[in-house]
């Protein structure tokens, strides 16, 4: 009778600590709550600091946000990039950033009153090293024989995709439909998703595939492989940066604000590399991982707001269906 009763007050007690637990709702794409992802570490580090329950939801970041409006149980959502933050913006949905952001070390300056940067890269083609002698501009590129076999990523449900056809029109402008009718001929599919090309290229159905600068280091580091490699291109790269914000209807804005400080921390930030395979946004190359200060950087970089994204994206890819339908 005694034990039941303990036992009872025991459960009673335990569902009263957990009921207490604060809960902060990150939602984030897919691959950062994987457990190949940086989310399992971030969760358990910010845990520690918050003594709060880190619980995410992922999926497709930005529809279901727009569909659940208002009523979203998102206290943070991380993931977003520049070429759909203008939509995210202009829903309303998000509170401002009370951040400084000094510690930024971003390769561009950087201004924002919402959206947070916690890590960047560059669009950029990978090679196989020891197959070819790789492409130091984007003219070497479209003027290799027909036989070179590229994969890229469909621009319409692929946000590096997409990142490629601002690419293409931030090199070539007015010419950007003639320059993809130079690469069509090379280009052996166009995949909805990244993963999917990027198995193509490691099991050999391709030589080029469209990435990013930071994809060697994890050849580098997670195999020791040291034969894929970035093409830099002199004409210069597009820049890609992720980015988090705080929901405006959150039940715990003090808990939002401590996870948005909590990723400008080098903490955070020294996790990023070999969990997300993206430079860190806020940390300097000295603190990089090795694999990562030995890759060859961009001497240009390419960047268009979110307004000149927004307005671009349907010219750029009318240009590239245009020329690959032909």
């Amino acid at each position: 009778m005694h034990r039941t009763l303990l036992t009872a007050a025991g459960l009673m007690i335990a569902g009263a600590a957990a009921s207490e637990t604060p809960v902060l709702t990150v939602y984030a794409p897919d691959y950062f709550g994987s457990e190949w992802g940086p989310g399992p570490s971030i969760e358990a580090a910010f845990e520690e600091r918050c003594g709060c329950d880190l619980q995410y939801q992922t999926g497709d970041l930005l529809p279901r946000l727009l569909l659940e409006g208002k009523n979203t149980e998102a206290d943070v959502a991380i993931g977003f990039n520049t070429d759909v933050t203008k939509r995210a913006r202009e829903s309303g949905l998000f509170a401002p950033l009370n951040l400084d952001l000094a510690p930024l070390t971003l390769p561009l300056e950087w201004s924002d009153d919402t959206f947070l940067p916690f890590n960047y890269s560059h669009t950029a083609f990978i090679y196989d090293n020891t197959k070819l002698e790789g492409f130091r501009s984007f003219e070497e590129l479209l003027n290799a024989p027909d036989d070179v076999r590229v994969v890229i990523q469909d621009p319409r449900s692929s946000i590096s995709g997409l990142a490629l056809v601002l690419w293409v029109n931030a090199v070539y402008g007015d010419k950007a439909e003639a320059a993809w009718a130079r690469l069509a001929p090379k280009i052996v599919t166009v995949t909805q998703g990244w993963s999917e090309s990027y198995g193509l290229f490691t099991d050999g159905e391709a030589d080029v595939v469209l990435s990013y600068t930071t994809s060697p280091a994890y050849h580098i580091i997670a195999e020791e492989d040291l034969t894929k490699s970035a093409a830099i291109f002199e004409e210069g790269h597009y820049f890609m940066v992720e980015l988090a914000a705080k929901l405006a209807g959150t039940d715990s804005p003090d808990l939002a604000d401590q996870f948005l400080e909590f990723i400008l921390t080098e903490e955070f930030q020294t996790m990023i590399p070999t969990t997300n395979w993206s430079f860190p946004a806020a940390l300097a190359a000295d603190k990089w991982p090795e694999g990562f200060q030995q890759l060859p950087m961009p001497e240009s970089v390419l960047f268009y707001s979110e307004d000149q994204a927004a307005e671009l994206r349907e010219p750029a890819i009318e240009a590239w269906r245009s020329a690959l339908s032909q």
